[in-house]
């Protein structure tokens, strides 16, 4: 594997490596796993905010009633998402 920084950076990555006492390509991976695990965290943060948003709807419809498809078009236009939502074919 190869990689190229721009000057600035590979100077910074290569003086964090020495200062944490690690050869630079021990130092990447560390750097590289933290990222990974940073993203895997935020995709379940997500997961878990979606959940409890549909949870949050669920209750707000069983006390209210069904959303019309009035209010579910004006919520995709603010959101930004097609309505009717495109269904996949399998």
């Amino acid at each position: 594997m190869s990689i190229s920084f721009a000057p600035e950076l590979g100077d910074a990555v290569r003086d964090a490596a020495e200062r944490a006492g690690m050869s630079l390509s021990a130092w990447l991976a560390e750097a590289a796993q933290a990222k990974l695990r940073a993203e895997e965290d935020e995709q379940e943060a997500h997961k878990r905010r979606m959940r409890g948003l549909g949870e949050y709807l669920d209750e707000y419809e069983a006390e209210f009633g069904a959303f019309t498809d009035e209010q579910l078009a004006r919520a995709a236009r603010k959101l930004g998402v097609p309505w009717p939502p495109e269904v996949e074919s399998a």
